[in-house]
């Protein structure tokens, strides 16, 4: 059958319409075609070689002293640069992917030669109006500078000596939501609230827990048991940027360490704690490449309950329990060209105040440690760090008291990016 010449405009023209390239066109204009959501991927590997003038199993059994008191909070023996040698301190595979017009969707899984693990994973918004976004899911708190950077944007190879004092080697990461608001001004202004489930075992925790005869029983906590409030700005004079911003976290401390076993000698806390946070980050630059950046954090804890405890003659004993503790660190940082930084950082943990039935606990104080590093960069994928780490923060338990045990450490640390991998905010 021979087709009419007039029919033949029309022929050509369902044949294009039903062909791949308009095909193709039409899924583009779609704002769900999930083609175009293809997730970024990154890969991060960090190791490290680490000298250090005592062995390992003298370094992960001391503890600083008051701060997690009566728990003690030794260095963990799979924590970053935990020992003498080589250590693979953590592999990181991030995914990030727009989901669709209204939500992103973030996800971090931490990998080891043992196992594996989700680290954070979350979604936030994306069209809310008038300056707000909300997230939800497992991530870092939003609890003063350096809570919620990972480990591969920090300026040193360890966290700061007070942030881990208060939250532990991991931070203070948790499960829950957050809203944050924007201020339509001139310079940047943020509000921000989060409430958390507050499982923090260095700070806060859940846990329930019975006495032996039963006549104690602390339920655990159900729902919420952290809250978070915070404020952020920042203003530019001349070549100086300046960040600066003020969190407070407040909940419920409910931990047991092994006072619910039977025959246990340990110890359980129901108290109240509340954290406060200023912090300031000052970046000058000296022309395109080079700056000079300061950076500092000071940390305020107030904890104020029961222990519940026996004696090695199984007697229960119920003192009330006031801990007041403080710290901070200040940082200086120097990029020098394109692929040098020095910088140089000092800790100090303050306030070690701790009296259980108003009797002071005459625990340690002004407990310092000094850190100094050299960075290469050959690009922005790889880091080659070596730093000098002189620590007098940690104790061992002496007769009648504590003895201060300092170490000092030199550590050669590799960090490397492969992937998509989004820009680190100021």
């Amino acid at each position: 059958m021979k087709l009419k010449h007039t029919s033949i405009p029309m022929v050509l023209l369902l044949f294009l319409f039903h062909s791949g390239p308009l095909r193709a066109q039409a899924n583009e204009g779609s704002a769900f075609d999930q083609s175009k959501f293809v997730p970024d991927i990154a890969f991060i590997l960090d190791v490290s070689g680490v000298a250090r003038d005592m062995n390992d199993q003298k370094y992960t059994s001391l503890s600083i002293p008051g701060f997690s008191y009566p728990f003690l909070n030794p260095p963990s023996p799979s924590g970053l640069n935990a020992h003498r040698g080589m250590n693979f301190n953590y592999g990181e595979m991030s995914l990030y992917s727009v989901v669709d017009p209204y939500f992103d969707l973030f996800a971090v899984l931490g990998l080891a030669p043992d196992g594996a693990g989700l680290e954070e994973a979350y979604f936030s918004t994306r069209k809310l109006p008038y300056g707000f976004k909300v997230k939800a899911g497992r991530f870092l708190a939003s609890f003063g500078r350096v809570n919620e950077q990972h480990e591969h944007y920090w300026d040193f190879a360890n966290r700061p000596l007070i942030a881990t004092a208060l939250f532990g080697e991991e931070g203070l990461k948790e499960t829950g939501v957050q809203a944050t608001w924007v201020a339509p001004t001139s310079y940047f202004f943020v509000f921000g609230a989060e409430v958390l489930n507050g499982e923090n075992g260095q700070s806060f925790g859940t846990s329930g827990f019975t006495a032996h005869a039963g006549n104690v029983s602390i339920a655990p906590v159900q729902g919420p048991n952290l809250y978070i409030g915070f404020i952020r700005s920042s203003v530019d004079i001349g070549d100086a940027s300046i960040l600066f911003g003020l969190s407070n976290a407040m909940g419920k401390t409910r931990n047991d360490q092994g006072f619910t076993t039977p025959g246990g000698t340990a110890a359980a806390i129901d108290a109240n704690t509340n954290i406060i946070d200023g912090e300031m980050t000052v970046k000058y630059s000296l022309d395109a490449i080079r700056f000079i950046s300061f950076q500092g954090e000071y940390m305020r804890r107030a904890t104020d309950g029961t222990e519940y405890a026996y004696d090695a003659f199984n007697a229960l004993s119920e003192p009330s329990l006031d801990k007041h503790h403080s710290g901070l660190y200040a940082q200086v940082l120097a990029k020098i060209d394109e692929v040098w930084e020095i910088g140089a950082r000092y800790d100090l943990l303050l306030q070690n105040d701790v009296s259980m039935n108003s009797v002071d606990q005459r625990m340690p104080s002004d407990l310092p440690r000094y850190s100094a590093m050299i960075e290469y960069n050959p690009t922005e994928f790889s880091r080659f760090r070596l730093q000098f780490d002189r620590d007098e923060s940690l104790f061992m338990p002496a007769s009648g008291g504590w003895l201060r045990q300092p170490y000092t450490q030199v550590l050669l640390q590799a960090n490397l990016t492969i992937g998509a991998h989004g820009a680190h905010a100021f």
